[in-house]
């Protein structure tokens, strides 16, 4: 009998887990769960393999995401079966892919001491390209170039598999077919590759040589892959073409949770294992040792209505635990205030900060719990940039701070070349030393010079136009708003332009960041109250003696777990992304909807979810409603919050399960039970839902009320129009609004 079975590391296990681990032979597919226990099983199954004598260690492939993943495997393989671990073909896709590239790479020019280059050092080679290519690199960046041949190469083409029908070469004129030509034959020349080359040259290896690919046929023979729900199309394929021969081929995934699309992540991949492997056995771990029960059920009932998937349901032993809360609010900034408050009670009840978690939708949410948390003093994180840490917050600060004061040398420093405008380093430095000689700022060093000769004919015209455009910004900041001028000083910049051609994977959120920063200006007289409390936010002292709490988008959460998950801005348009959902239809939503299943499940004890009916978007005040994956969670698991007259449509937020399932066919819970009883379930659940509008319709503002709105303040209605209100507000004057802004007074 093999003796692993023996082993504590088996013995432990759940039944499934134990079939997953005594399964061998053939291909395996592990649905593995949210905190059901993945990476135990992957590694008892990699030690069964050696124990059972079925293999050798370096007849083993198996690969991770994440060089963090594949040390954590290691070690726990280590401590299983000793120092032989080290023989394992263990690491990332392109670790094990770069080992495989060496060992052949005369096949595809180069030698075996070729570099990888970085993302820099490409897009500095393609600047050349396209610049030999006379293309324009302000209008087409070599940023954006870089990042669509890494598309391309994801997909596992290269440059002879593209057309000029491809939708992509478009960009540039319908030269990014040839660039990309000739920036491979550049690499070739440099005896270099780039990331994306790694897989795509082992491709090429395997299908030009047959007799190659039957080498490693023969050298490995099982494989165990993690995470095969983000896997894209070169991965993919290059497994396949490894693991044809064996088939012994083990992959662990969660189709729930494949939330990178966006990144090029297929989980059709997962979706057709049965079908690429007839013989395919399907284990489902979920059985899961993380969250309570009524927050597993949540989970549970939010995914079910995807229709993509293979199906599953978690389970667990626990008890049902707390409800869920489920709280309104007014706007982001009550939302964040209500937040802190319980972030303190919790914490005075005993819960630790560093297991406390924010999880957003959209980096741009963080900032109002920033600010709010730095008020209050509640120690928290950043997972990624601070909001005002941002490399473009940080950018337009800059430009603004020199538009308040011309004499900060640091920040026309740090922008005076972004975007590129030709003044590069050795015109800083002739600027620099001309200041420092002459005791003068950098301002005033540029205004001097460019009455001289010292200056190139080009660069003097860049300069002078720069200085120009921030005199005259100067002159204006008591003409107009101060929003309006710093949404002036972005454009007319070209800061703004800079991030929308440079079409990256972040370039949309950074102009989310920065449409946020304007949004940030409006609470505030002028631009230097405003500029006087982002100094004193980035100064913010965080340190505390139980750690911090964590504040990060809901992609960065994965693979995470927390005591306590606060989930902001579940409204439609904003989770789930009306973007995602404009570019891919049902696939977009479907992802949405796999990324709160994430969120749900990284809460071990106690979720809250908030939705807000007002958010500030490009400066103005607009109504929102719940999102639709509100309507999926069952009401006997919430703790509802819900103010009675937040909203319109706040109030009733199950309203959209109806309108939603009628006009999109998109089938909340509620309306699928009312369906169980035919007609007469289905009248009575429209009617439940038109009564619910009539009485929200009859919420009536009489003159003289006492009501409040978010950007005026208080005030006094003078009259109404329908859902249009003059209202004499304390502060602001006499100002017409839109009724669902605002809140009465009681």
């Amino acid at each position: 009998m093999n003796n692993f079975y023996n082993h504590h590391a088996f013995i432990d296990l759940n039944p499934p887990q134990k079939e997953a681990v005594v399964n061998l032979e053939g291909p395996l597919l592990v649905l593995s769960g949210a905190g059901t226990g993945k990476t135990r099983v992957l590694t008892a199954r990699l030690a069964n393999l050696l124990f059972s004598n079925k293999t050798k260690p370096w007849n083993i492939l198996a690969v991770t995401f994440t060089n963090k993943a594949a040390k954590e495997m290691r070690i726990r393989l280590e401590t299983l079966i000793g120092p032989s671990a080290n023989s394992v073909w263990l690491g990332t896709f392109h670790s094990i892919a770069a080992r495989i590239l060496r060992e052949n790479a005369e096949i595809v020019g180069l030698s075996s001491n070729y570099t990888i280059i970085t993302p820099d050092d490409q897009v500095r080679l393609l600047k050349q390209i396209m610049l030999d290519d006379e293309i324009d690199i302000k209008k087409f960046t070599p940023k954006s170039m870089s990042n669509l041949i890494g598309k391309w190469k994801d997909k596992g083409y290269k440059p002879d598999d593209l057309k000029i029908s491809n939708i992509d070469d478009y960009f540039a004129n319908g030269k990014a077919i040839n660039v990309y030509k000739n920036y491979q034959m550049r690499l070739i020349t440099l005896n270099s590759a780039d990331f994306g080359d790694l897989l795509l040259h082992n491709l090429t290896i395997f299908s030009k040589h047959p007799d190659i690919l039957n080498q490693y046929h023969s050298k490995i023979l099982y494989f165990l892959v993690d995470e095969y729900q983000d896997t894209n199309t070169i991965q993919y394929l290059w497994l396949k073409l490894l693991a044809d021969k064996t088939k012994n081929i083990c992959c662990v995934g969660d189709d729930d949770q494949s939330i990178y699309g966006w990144r090029g992540a297929q989980v059709g991949n997962i979706l057709r294992f049965e079908k690429d492997y007839p013989l395919a056995k399907v284990i489902k771990l979920e059985e899961n040792y993380r969250s309570t029960g009524r927050i597993l059920e949540a989970a549970n009932s939010v995914i079910i209505n995807n229709k993509e998937r293979l199906g599953k349901n978690l389970k667990t032993s626990s008890k049902d635990g707390d409800k869920i809360d489920l709280i309104s609010v007014w706007d982001g900034m009550e939302e964040a205030k209500k937040t802190s408050l319980e972030i303190e009670n919790l914490y005075s009840a005993g819960f630790r900060h560093d297991q406390m978690a924010v999880l957003v939708r959209a980096g741009h949410q963080t900032r109002y719990f920033e600010e709010r948390f730095v008020d209050i003093g509640i120690p928290y994180k950043v997972i990624g940039a601070k909001f005002y840490e941002r490399m473009e917050i940080r950018d337009a600060l800059a430009y603004l701070r020199v538009v308040q004061q011309p004499n900060d040398d640091l920040a026309l420093e740090r922008i005076i070349n972004i975007p590129k405008r030709g003044l590069g380093t050795n015109t800083t430095s002739l600027i620099h030393s001309y200041a420092k000689k002459n005791n003068i700022s950098f301002f005033s060093a540029s205004q001097e010079l460019l009455m001289t000769d010292e200056l190139r004919p080009n660069v003097k015209r860049s300069l002078l136009n720069l200085i120009n455009q921030f005199l005259d910004w100067n002159n204006q900041k008591k003409e107009i708003a101060h929003t309006d001028l710093a949404l002036k000083v972005l454009e007319e910049s070209g800061y703004i332009a800079h991030w929308q051609n440079e079409k990256s994977l972040d370039s949309e959120g950074r102009l989310e960041n920065l449409k946020e920063l304007i949004n940030a200006m409006s609470g505030f007289e002028n631009l230097s109250g405003f500029l006087e409390h982002i100094s004193l936010v980035m100064d913010g002292d965080n340190t505390a003696d139980a750690g911090e709490v964590s504040l990060m988008t809901l992609h960065a959460a994965k693979g995470l777990e927390f005591d306590v998950v606060f989930l902001p801005g579940w409204e439609e348009g904003l989770f789930p992304s009306q973007r995602s959902i404009d570019e891919l239809g049902l696939a977009g939503l479907e992802e949405e909807r796999r990324l709160a299943y994430v969120g749900i499940t990284r809460a071990k004890q106690r979720l809250f979810i908030t939705f807000a009916a007002n958010r500030q978007i490009h400066g103005l005040w607009q109504g929102s409603i719940p999102s639709r994956f509100i309507s999926e969670l069952p009401r006997h698991i919430l703790n509802e919050n819900i103010e009675g007259n937040i909203g319109a449509d706040a109030s009733s937020y199950y309203q959209i399960d109806f309108d939603l399932s009628t006009k999109n066919g998109f089938y909340g819970p509620g309306f699928l039970r009312a369906k169980q009883n035919g007609i007469k379930g289905i009248n009575a659940y429209k009617k439940a839902h038109i009564d619910t509008k009539i009485i929200n319709s009859k919420i009536i503002f009489d003159n003289g009320q006492r009501v409040f709105h978010q950007k005026f303040g208080m005030g006094l209605i003078i009259s109404s129009d329908g859902d249009k209100l003059n209202i004499n507000f304390d502060k602001a004057g006499e100002k017409k609004v839109v009724s669902s802004f605002v809140k009465l007074i009681e």
